[in-house]
């Protein structure tokens, strides 16, 4: 159902931008609006994962500087059959954690030193898990899609404002240009936000796939977004564009599943967990890869591991020194465990 209502958005976006294009410009305004958007989002798009994680000043650590964490990625990655991803760390305290790149095979996952200090093992494989889900899924090209499409109606909306909505040399409807102005990119915006909830609910069911248990992500869910309106992302705040990217809204949280959100209602996300942890394991899609051994503890050791700086990772920094683990309680375990 998620991915159905991801192609009626985006087939009601593109018929947006036709008609809107053809209304200002005729074919020859829609193609150039287009062209010059496309281009725009595909750099964006080709360049934007070494763009954020170097906005965020994420630091990259392997085996040697973080070893229980580095596992856990990998062994999910390989659950999913997915090519390792590179794993950054970004310094804050909120926890907090995203994917990047323009396929799984230019892809990274980075999480917050909060994530790590904050919640159990248990629960940091459901949100990496989930951040694996988005790369596998290829989020980052359904959305590069959709703000494409997006930043063409926008553009198309200040053709109309700077040469009057005339459309082959003729004044068009006054209507018509008010519609492309106003209307016709409040409504592009509206649906890449509703894309984009989309995703985090697919990305949501995929990831407690992955890790085993969506009550681990429930729980991890709940105490990102508790944490979320208490401890400011000072990386976020100064980019707020790619708020988007992360497992919770660093900014704000949100009461309900509003228009103008780019996540879901956590209460909503956590529900729809724990309705997956209640039906028979049988009816899920099973992860592709078998289960790890001493799955309870997890392949990823005790949950009080620590995080060393041994390596920099490079010239000028080096991984935060973190302890691992120590959320307020245990999440809780179900069917899956």
């Amino acid at each position: 159902m998620n991915f159905f209502r991801t192609a009626m958005l985006l087939a009601f976006m593109t018929a947006l931008f036709m008609g809107v294009g053809f209304l200002i410009g005729g074919r020859s305004g829609m193609m150039i609006a287009f062209v010059v958007a496309a281009g725009m989002n595909i750099y964006t798009w080709w360049n934007s994962g070494n763009s954020v994680l170097r906005s965020y000043d994420a630091q990259e650590i392997d085996e040697q500087n973080a070893p229980e964490f580095f596992k856990m990625v990998r062994d999910l990655s390989a659950r999913a059959n997915l090519p390792m991803p590179r794993v950054y760390l970004i310094n804050e305290e909120q926890p907090n954690a995203f994917a990047t790149g323009r396929n799984p095979e230019n892809a990274a996952v980075a999480a917050s030193t909060g994530l790590l200090k904050r919640l159990t093992p248990e629960e940091v494989s459901g949100v990496m898990a989930h951040e694996l889900a988005h790369i596998e899924n290829r989020d980052t090209l359904i959305m590069t899609v959709t703000a494409t499409l997006a930043g063409s109606i926008s553009m198309l909306g200040n053709f109309a404002f700077l040469f009057g909505g005339s459309r082959d040399g003729e004044r068009s409807n006054p209507i018509a240009g008010l519609v492309a102005m106003i209307v016709a990119p409040v409504a592009a915006m509206l649906v890449q936000m509703a894309i984009s909830r989309t995703r985090e609910y697919a990305a949501d069911r995929r990831g407690a796939e992955l890790c085993g248990n969506p009550l681990w992500l429930a729980s991890a869910l709940d105490k990102i977004a508790t944490a979320a309106h208490q401890i400011p992302n000072e990386h976020a705040e100064a980019h707020p564009a790619t708020a988007h990217m992360f497992i919770i809204n660093p900014l704000s949280g949100e009461r309900m599943d509003n228009l103008f959100s780019t996540h879901p209602n956590t209460e909503n996300r956590i529900a729809a967990l724990h309705g997956m942890a209640r039906q028979p394991r049988q009816e899920r899609q099973p992860p592709r890869q078998p289960e790890p051994q001493n799955s309870r503890a997890g392949p990823w050791g005790p949950s009080t591991a620590e995080i060393e700086p041994d390596k920099p990772v490079r010239k000028g920094s080096s991984v935060p020194n973190i302890t691992w683990g120590r959320g307020n309680n245990k999440p809780p375990e179900g069917p899956y465990s």
